[in-house]
Protein backbone atom coordinates (compact mmCIF):
# COMPACT_ATOMS: atom_id res chain seq x y z
CA UNK A 1 0.00 0.00 0.00
CA UNK A 2 1.60 3.73 -1.00
CA UNK A 3 2.01 5.15 2.14
CA UNK A 4 -1.18 7.84 1.95
CA UNK A 5 -3.72 5.95 0.15
CA UNK A 6 -5.79 5.68 2.87
CA UNK A 7 -5.45 9.32 4.07
CA UNK A 8 -6.11 10.41 0.39
CA UNK A 9 -9.46 8.24 -0.53
CA UNK A 10 -11.19 8.26 2.94
CA UNK A 11 -13.47 5.48 1.52
CA UNK A 12 -10.50 2.91 2.29
CA UNK A 13 -9.97 4.70 5.38
CA UNK A 14 -13.48 3.20 6.48
CA UNK A 15 -12.94 -0.15 5.21
CA UNK A 16 -11.60 -3.02 8.12
CA UNK A 17 -8.21 -4.85 7.25
CA UNK A 18 -10.41 -7.91 7.22
CA UNK A 19 -12.36 -6.79 4.42
CA UNK A 20 -9.48 -5.30 2.26
CA UNK A 21 -7.85 -8.80 2.78
CA UNK A 22 -11.27 -11.18 1.91
CA UNK A 23 -11.88 -8.82 -1.16
CA UNK A 24 -8.37 -9.01 -2.80
CA UNK A 25 -8.77 -13.14 -1.83
CA UNK A 26 -12.05 -13.66 -3.38
CA UNK A 27 -10.14 -11.82 -6.76
CA UNK A 28 -7.49 -13.73 -6.41
CA UNK A 29 -10.14 -16.78 -6.50
CA UNK A 30 -11.86 -15.54 -9.51
CA UNK A 31 -15.01 -15.00 -8.22
CA UNK A 32 -17.25 -12.81 -9.69
CA UNK A 33 -18.06 -9.35 -9.03
CA UNK A 34 -21.72 -10.09 -8.92
CA UNK A 35 -21.18 -12.52 -6.09
CA UNK A 36 -18.70 -10.01 -4.38
CA UNK A 37 -21.19 -7.83 -4.08
CA UNK A 38 -24.19 -9.58 -2.89
CA UNK A 39 -22.02 -11.21 -0.16
CA UNK A 40 -21.26 -7.35 0.82
CA UNK A 41 -25.16 -6.80 0.42
CA UNK A 42 -26.25 -9.38 2.45
CA UNK A 43 -24.09 -8.16 5.34
CA UNK A 44 -25.58 -4.50 5.28
CA UNK A 45 -23.86 -2.92 2.87
CA UNK A 46 -25.24 -0.64 0.58
CA UNK A 47 -24.80 -0.84 -3.11
CA UNK A 48 -23.08 2.00 -4.20
CA UNK A 49 -21.03 1.95 -1.56
CA UNK A 50 -20.32 -1.83 -1.60
CA UNK A 51 -19.32 -1.19 -5.35
CA UNK A 52 -16.80 1.33 -4.75
CA UNK A 53 -15.16 0.03 -2.04
CA UNK A 54 -14.34 -2.59 -4.06
CA UNK A 55 -13.24 -0.59 -6.61
CA UNK A 56 -10.97 1.02 -4.56
CA UNK A 57 -9.24 -1.86 -2.74
CA UNK A 58 -8.32 -3.63 -6.14
CA UNK A 59 -7.21 -0.39 -7.38
CA UNK A 60 -4.77 0.16 -4.26
CA UNK A 61 -3.63 -3.54 -4.30
CA UNK A 62 -2.82 -2.94 -8.46
CA UNK A 63 -0.73 0.12 -7.10
CA UNK A 64 1.13 -1.36 -4.08
CA UNK A 65 2.53 -3.70 -6.89
CA UNK A 66 0.59 -7.35 -6.80
CA UNK A 67 1.30 -9.94 -8.69
CA UNK A 68 0.59 -10.82 -11.78
CA UNK A 69 -1.50 -13.26 -10.93
CA UNK A 70 -3.19 -11.56 -8.84
CA UNK A 71 -3.46 -8.56 -11.33
CA UNK A 72 -5.15 -11.09 -13.44
CA UNK A 73 -7.80 -12.31 -10.87
CA UNK A 74 -8.30 -8.42 -10.31
CA UNK A 75 -9.28 -7.56 -13.85
CA UNK A 76 -11.90 -10.50 -14.09
CA UNK A 77 -13.53 -9.55 -11.15
CA UNK A 78 -13.61 -5.72 -12.33
CA UNK A 79 -14.38 -6.70 -16.07
CA UNK A 80 -17.32 -9.14 -15.97
CA UNK A 81 -18.66 -8.77 -18.92
CA UNK A 82 -22.47 -9.99 -18.44
CA UNK A 83 -24.55 -6.41 -18.37
CA UNK A 84 -26.92 -8.57 -16.29
CA UNK A 85 -25.15 -10.15 -13.79
CA UNK A 86 -21.48 -7.95 -13.47
CA UNK A 87 -19.75 -5.14 -14.89
CA UNK A 88 -18.76 -4.15 -18.24
CA UNK A 89 -14.69 -5.00 -19.23
CA UNK A 90 -12.52 -1.70 -18.15
CA UNK A 91 -10.93 0.16 -20.82
CA UNK A 92 -8.03 1.97 -21.10
CA UNK A 93 -9.21 5.78 -20.63
CA UNK A 94 -7.61 9.35 -21.22
CA UNK A 95 -5.88 10.72 -18.07
CA UNK A 96 -3.65 13.01 -16.90
CA UNK A 97 0.31 12.57 -16.02
CA UNK A 98 -0.52 13.11 -11.90
CA UNK A 99 1.61 10.11 -10.84
CA UNK A 100 4.33 12.45 -9.32
CA UNK A 101 1.65 15.31 -7.70
CA UNK A 102 2.44 18.17 -10.39
CA UNK A 103 1.55 21.31 -9.45
CA UNK A 104 1.22 22.37 -13.44
CA UNK A 105 1.42 19.93 -15.98
CA UNK A 106 2.28 20.95 -19.86
CA UNK A 107 -0.54 21.41 -21.98
CA UNK A 108 1.68 22.01 -25.76
CA UNK A 109 1.48 25.78 -25.54
CA UNK A 110 0.94 26.76 -22.02
CA UNK A 111 1.35 25.83 -18.39
CA UNK A 112 -1.97 24.68 -16.61
CA UNK A 113 -2.46 24.52 -12.98
CA UNK A 114 -3.63 21.20 -10.80
CA UNK A 115 -6.09 22.73 -8.38
CA UNK A 116 -7.05 19.07 -7.20
CA UNK A 117 -7.69 15.21 -8.14
CA UNK A 118 -9.68 12.28 -7.04
CA UNK A 119 -8.87 9.11 -7.79
CA UNK A 120 -12.80 7.79 -7.64
CA UNK A 121 -14.25 9.34 -9.00
CA UNK A 122 -11.39 10.02 -11.37
CA UNK A 123 -11.99 14.04 -10.90
CA UNK A 124 -9.00 16.57 -12.38
CA UNK A 125 -9.72 20.40 -11.93
CA UNK A 126 -7.27 22.17 -13.91
CA UNK A 127 -7.05 26.18 -14.03
CA UNK A 128 -5.47 28.29 -16.87
CA UNK A 129 -6.84 25.96 -19.80
CA UNK A 130 -8.21 28.70 -21.30
CA UNK A 131 -7.50 32.24 -21.61
CA UNK A 132 -10.13 35.07 -20.70
CA UNK A 133 -9.97 36.22 -24.30
CA UNK A 134 -10.13 32.96 -25.80
CA UNK A 135 -13.43 31.89 -23.74
CA UNK A 136 -14.83 34.83 -24.59
CA UNK A 137 -13.70 34.96 -28.41
CA UNK A 138 -15.18 31.27 -28.31
CA UNK A 139 -18.82 32.29 -26.30
CA UNK A 140 -18.75 34.93 -29.47
CA UNK A 141 -18.47 32.54 -31.85
CA UNK A 142 -21.39 30.57 -30.44
CA UNK A 143 -24.16 33.00 -29.55
CA UNK A 144 -25.46 33.00 -32.84
CA UNK A 145 -25.70 29.53 -33.34
CA UNK A 146 -27.32 28.83 -29.87
CA UNK A 147 -30.28 26.47 -29.37
CA UNK A 148 -32.56 24.55 -26.77
CA UNK A 149 -30.81 21.90 -25.72
CA UNK A 150 -31.43 17.85 -26.82
CA UNK A 151 -30.63 15.13 -25.40
CA UNK A 152 -30.23 11.62 -26.98
CA UNK A 153 -33.29 9.78 -27.85
CA UNK A 154 -32.50 6.22 -25.91
CA UNK A 155 -35.40 5.16 -27.43
CA UNK A 156 -34.74 5.19 -31.06
CA UNK A 157 -32.15 2.59 -32.86
CA UNK A 158 -30.91 5.80 -34.79
CA UNK A 159 -29.74 7.62 -31.68
CA UNK A 160 -31.36 10.93 -32.47
CA UNK A 161 -31.56 13.47 -30.24
CA UNK A 162 -34.49 14.84 -27.87
CA UNK A 163 -35.96 17.51 -25.83
CA UNK A 164 -35.26 16.81 -22.18
CA UNK A 165 -36.83 18.93 -19.25
CA UNK A 166 -33.71 17.39 -17.25
CA UNK A 167 -31.41 19.88 -19.46
CA UNK A 168 -32.68 22.96 -19.35
CA UNK A 169 -29.66 25.02 -21.39
CA UNK A 170 -28.98 26.26 -25.02
CA UNK A 171 -25.92 24.79 -27.05
CA UNK A 172 -24.37 24.24 -30.17
CA UNK A 173 -21.60 22.33 -31.98
CA UNK A 174 -18.97 23.66 -33.00
CA UNK A 175 -17.03 20.83 -36.35
CA UNK A 176 -13.36 20.07 -34.90
CA UNK A 177 -11.01 22.58 -36.06
CA UNK A 178 -13.61 25.11 -37.08
CA UNK A 179 -11.73 27.94 -35.74
CA UNK A 180 -8.32 28.69 -35.01
CA UNK A 181 -9.46 28.89 -31.34
CA UNK A 182 -11.53 25.99 -31.04
CA UNK A 183 -8.69 23.75 -32.93
CA UNK A 184 -6.25 25.09 -30.31
CA UNK A 185 -8.12 24.01 -26.84
CA UNK A 186 -8.50 20.55 -28.73
CA UNK A 187 -5.07 20.25 -29.02
CA UNK A 188 -4.41 21.53 -25.82
CA UNK A 189 -7.01 18.87 -24.88
CA UNK A 190 -5.24 16.20 -26.69
CA UNK A 191 -1.74 17.24 -25.50
CA UNK A 192 -2.58 16.64 -21.63
CA UNK A 193 -4.37 13.76 -21.69
CA UNK A 194 -2.19 12.07 -24.13
CA UNK A 195 -5.26 10.96 -26.05
CA UNK A 196 -5.73 11.10 -29.88
CA UNK A 197 -7.28 14.34 -31.33
CA UNK A 198 -9.32 12.57 -33.53
CA UNK A 199 -11.13 10.65 -30.64
CA UNK A 200 -12.51 13.62 -29.41
CA UNK A 201 -16.07 14.79 -30.38
CA UNK A 202 -16.91 18.25 -31.52
CA UNK A 203 -16.93 21.12 -29.09
CA UNK A 204 -20.19 21.89 -27.77
CA UNK A 205 -20.64 25.29 -26.35
CA UNK A 206 -23.70 25.72 -23.82
CA UNK A 207 -25.51 28.57 -22.29
CA UNK A 208 -27.43 28.39 -19.11
CA UNK A 209 -29.84 31.18 -17.75
CA UNK A 210 -31.50 31.53 -14.34
CA UNK A 211 -32.31 28.83 -12.80
CA UNK A 212 -30.87 26.28 -16.18
CA UNK A 213 -29.86 23.29 -14.65
CA UNK A 214 -28.89 19.59 -15.90
CA UNK A 215 -29.92 17.09 -13.37
CA UNK A 216 -27.07 14.48 -12.33
CA UNK A 217 -26.39 12.06 -15.23
CA UNK A 218 -23.60 9.64 -16.84
CA UNK A 219 -22.30 10.76 -20.35
CA UNK A 220 -21.66 7.19 -21.39
CA UNK A 221 -23.77 5.47 -23.37
CA UNK A 222 -26.17 3.42 -21.30
CA UNK A 223 -25.35 -0.54 -22.67
CA UNK A 224 -28.65 -2.00 -24.02
CA UNK A 225 -30.72 0.81 -25.21
CA UNK A 226 -31.94 1.34 -28.05
CA UNK A 227 -29.53 4.05 -29.55
CA UNK A 228 -26.46 2.98 -28.20
CA UNK A 229 -25.06 0.43 -31.37
CA UNK A 230 -25.66 3.51 -33.51
CA UNK A 231 -23.75 5.98 -31.27
CA UNK A 232 -20.99 3.31 -30.78
CA UNK A 233 -20.57 3.20 -34.21
CA UNK A 234 -19.20 6.89 -34.75
CA UNK A 235 -16.43 5.97 -32.44
CA UNK A 236 -16.65 3.22 -29.49
CA UNK A 237 -17.56 4.40 -26.09
CA UNK A 238 -17.47 7.96 -24.48
CA UNK A 239 -14.48 7.31 -21.92
CA UNK A 240 -14.01 11.12 -20.92
CA UNK A 241 -14.99 14.53 -20.61
CA UNK A 242 -13.10 17.56 -20.26
CA UNK A 243 -15.77 20.78 -19.03
CA UNK A 244 -14.30 24.32 -19.78
CA UNK A 245 -15.83 26.91 -17.95
CA UNK A 246 -16.42 29.94 -20.14
CA UNK A 247 -17.16 32.65 -17.60
CA UNK A 248 -17.88 33.17 -14.09
CA UNK A 249 -21.85 33.01 -13.17
CA UNK A 250 -22.50 35.89 -10.71
CA UNK A 251 -24.23 32.84 -8.54
CA UNK A 252 -24.79 29.16 -8.65
CA UNK A 253 -24.17 26.90 -11.64
CA UNK A 254 -21.22 24.54 -10.23
CA UNK A 255 -20.37 21.04 -11.05
CA UNK A 256 -21.48 18.59 -8.77
CA UNK A 257 -20.75 14.68 -8.10
CA UNK A 258 -23.25 13.52 -5.61
CA UNK A 259 -21.45 10.44 -5.18
CA UNK A 260 -18.39 11.88 -4.17
CA UNK A 261 -20.41 15.16 -2.04
CA UNK A 262 -17.88 17.52 -4.65
CA UNK A 263 -19.33 20.07 -6.07
CA UNK A 264 -16.84 22.44 -8.22
CA UNK A 265 -17.39 26.16 -8.65
CA UNK A 266 -17.34 27.80 -12.23
CA UNK A 267 -14.66 29.91 -12.32
CA UNK A 268 -13.81 31.37 -15.84
CA UNK A 269 -10.74 29.70 -17.84
CA UNK A 270 -11.03 26.73 -15.28
CA UNK A 271 -11.75 23.07 -16.26
CA UNK A 272 -12.72 19.77 -15.11
CA UNK A 273 -11.76 16.26 -16.36
CA UNK A 274 -13.60 13.46 -15.72
CA UNK A 275 -12.99 9.57 -17.27
CA UNK A 276 -15.15 6.47 -16.84
CA UNK A 277 -13.68 3.33 -17.60
CA UNK A 278 -16.50 1.31 -18.20
CA UNK A 279 -20.56 2.17 -18.47
CA UNK A 280 -21.44 1.44 -15.09
CA UNK A 281 -22.35 3.42 -12.23
CA UNK A 282 -19.51 1.79 -10.45
CA UNK A 283 -17.20 4.51 -12.28
CA UNK A 284 -18.95 6.85 -9.54
CA UNK A 285 -19.10 9.66 -13.03
CA UNK A 286 -22.43 10.72 -12.25
CA UNK A 287 -22.54 14.28 -12.31
CA UNK A 288 -24.61 17.16 -13.15
CA UNK A 289 -25.00 21.21 -13.54
CA UNK A 290 -25.99 23.01 -10.50
CA UNK A 291 -28.84 25.84 -11.00
CA UNK A 292 -27.75 29.32 -12.04
CA UNK A 293 -29.18 31.50 -9.36
CA UNK A 294 -27.72 34.73 -10.81
CA UNK A 295 -26.24 35.70 -14.22
CA UNK A 296 -25.24 33.33 -16.85
CA UNK A 297 -23.23 30.11 -17.49
CA UNK A 298 -21.12 29.71 -20.45
CA UNK A 299 -19.74 26.02 -21.15
CA UNK A 300 -17.46 24.25 -23.41
CA UNK A 301 -17.25 20.22 -22.98
CA UNK A 302 -15.34 17.62 -25.17
CA UNK A 303 -16.44 14.35 -24.60
CA UNK A 304 -13.32 12.04 -25.35
CA UNK A 305 -14.15 8.35 -27.20
CA UNK A 306 -12.55 4.76 -27.59
CA UNK A 307 -11.86 5.22 -30.83
CA UNK A 308 -11.76 8.19 -33.92
CA UNK A 309 -15.04 9.62 -33.74
CA UNK A 310 -16.53 10.14 -37.02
Amino acid sequence: MTKNSSASNPLLASVTPELRAWIVSQAQAGVSAPKVLKAMLDVGWKEDVALAAMEAVLTEHLQAGAAVESKASTVTVGQANDAQQGLPPAVAVPDLALDDLPGWLDAGDRQVRVLMHMRLPRVVVLDGLLTPQECEAIIALARPRMKRSLTINSKSAEGGDEVNDDRTSEGMFFERGEHPVVAALERRIAYLLNWPLENGEGLQVLRYGPGAEYKPHYDYFEPGLPSTPALLRRGGQRVGTMLVYLNTPDNGGGTIFPNANLEIAAQQGMAVFFSYDRPHPVSQSLHGGSPVIKGEKWVATKWLREREFV
